[in-house]
């Protein structure tokens, strides 16, 4: 995290890095002082430091200012904030004083079980540290701040591996496909995961992941081809090896921040989750041609309607649960999270093929009980709704529309890849769209602005 401000101490030490590391304790001056009474500076220190944690977890725009907010209204402060993907400028005022900040991150993710503790710390701030010093709840937020990621990358390319099978079984794959999306999206993530311990930048890590978990699909499929004589038409789902790179939270988050009027971070992670999208669905292309790949339609797989729905139900928790892996949660919201995912995505699934509702609205209702069903979880056990809503509608994202709307334009098939890139923004743009209103009937402060 980077900063920048007026009066920064004169404790800072240079730093090799790129962005610089903030010395928090740097900031105290009054070691006994309760935090109530400590100086502007010192409160605003902890306001900042609070918003930019939450920041980097991944959440909303309006996440982050109500936590803020909170803390600030504790602490005798008002305070006011812009947010944006990666970056705070905020100004604290008290009294006839004010403090302004500039906060930034080196990178995004998603992080929801550290979203989980800091929403617990916010919402206990009153009670548990209105009356410390800012010392030790500077203290406090250092563990929070340290604490490692709780799967390994062996566990993450397996949670992603386990994603993408249930994902291309939805999207119409057989036993081939779900195999080979395993073995390829497993190793794919593994890589990601690997790289972006040693801190290498977005663009290289979703490349280089993609690229070798397509290739890791197109070897696996040829040997089931050699061995098993697979027939060739299930090459198709080498898409489904890619699919773990879908920038759900990023996508899903923009459209609520613009619904809220958050302009500056809807905007800024709308365009990451483009960034992200394209780069993915280019070097997906690129592979696909060295291979001499198609996205055709998949095989029918000649199931009845009941044993379809049936099976869609697993398919659609373990599709979930394994994204909800990936985004650091606990087992148990994982677990959460795929139920909430298992019917709902079902549900939109059914309303497509029995119905004539196009698939757009039928994501609109499957979020919106998404939403409705995690507001009522959230009153239960606490869990950030974010971190259910958004892992249970992630599968729901077409990454398969997506992907071949870059296919079809890379050959020059221009109607065709417009029509495809069509279809995928009505439904990226319903699903959020779902879990506002779920969230409107539910929850007052979000249905209202002061």
């Amino acid at each position: 995290m980077a900063n920048s401000q007026p009066d920064a101490p004169k404790k800072f030490r240079l730093s090799q890095n790129h962005h610089m590391t903030i010395p928090w304790n740097a900031f105290i001056s009054q070691e006994r002082v309760p935090a109530k009474n400590a100086p502007l500076r010192e409160r605003a220190s902890v306001i900042g430091r609070v918003g930019i944690i939450m920041l980097s977890c991944g959440t909303g725009a309006w996440r982050v200012r109500d936590a803020m907010n909170t803390i600030a209204r504790v602490l005798g402060v008002t305070c006011s904030a812009d947010i944006g993907l990666t970056s705070i400028q905020f100004t604290c005022f008290a009294d006839d004083d004010s403090y302004s900040q500039i906060l930034s991150l080196p990178n995004t993710g998603v992080n929801t079980d550290k979203l989980n503790i800091m929403e617990g710390f916010v919402a206990n701030f009153a009670n548990d540290f209105s009356t410390t010093t800012i010392r030790t709840i500077h203290n406090q937020i250092d563990k929070i701040q340290q604490k490692p990621a709780q799967y390994t990358p062996v566990i993450s390319g397996l949670a992603a591996a386990l994603a993408c099978s249930g994902f291309i079984f939805l999207l119409g794959g057989g036993i081939p496909e779900m195999v080979c999306s395993f073995i390829g999206a497993g190793i794919g993530n593994f890589t990601r995961s690997v790289m972006g311990k040693h801190r290498m930048t977005t663009f290289a890590s979703i490349a280089i992941s993609v690229a070798i978990a397509g290739i890791a699909y197109m070897i696996s499929f040829k040997l089931f081809e050699a061995n098993f004589q697979v027939l060739a038409q299930h090459e198709a789902g080498y898409i489904g090896a890619m699919l773990f790179v879908i920038p759900g939270f990023p996508f899903i988050t923009s459209i609520l921040d613009l619904s809220k009027l958050d302009m500056r971070s809807g905007l800024e992670r709308l365009t990451y989750a483009i960034m992200i999208t394209l780069i993915a669905s280019l070097v997906g292309w690129l592979v696909a041609l060295l291979f001499h790949f198609q996205p055709e339609n998949f095989l029918p797989l000649g199931l009845s309607p009941i044993i379809l729905m049936l099976l869609r139900l697993p398919a659609s928790f373990c599709g979930v649960f394994g994204f909800s892996i990936m985004f650091n949660s606990t087992v148990r919201m994982a677990t959460v999270a795929g139920c909430i995912g298992a019917v709902a995505n079902t549900l939109r699934l059914e309303l497509v093929d029995l119905t004539t509702l196009p698939p757009a609205a039928a994501a609109f209702l499957a979020a919106l009980l998404a939403g409705l069903i995690a507001s009522v979880v959230n009153r239960f056990n606490g869990y950030p709704r974010i971190s259910l809503t958004v892992p249970s509608i992630v599968i729901m994202v077409p990454g398969l529309y997506i992907y071949r709307a870059v296919y079809s334009i890379g050959i020059n098939q221009i109607s065709v890849g417009a029509l495809w890139l069509t279809k995928a923004a009505l439904i990226i743009m319903f699903l959020p769209l779902g879990l506002f209103v779920a969230r409107a009937l539910l929850d007052r402060e979000w249905r209202h602005f002061d």
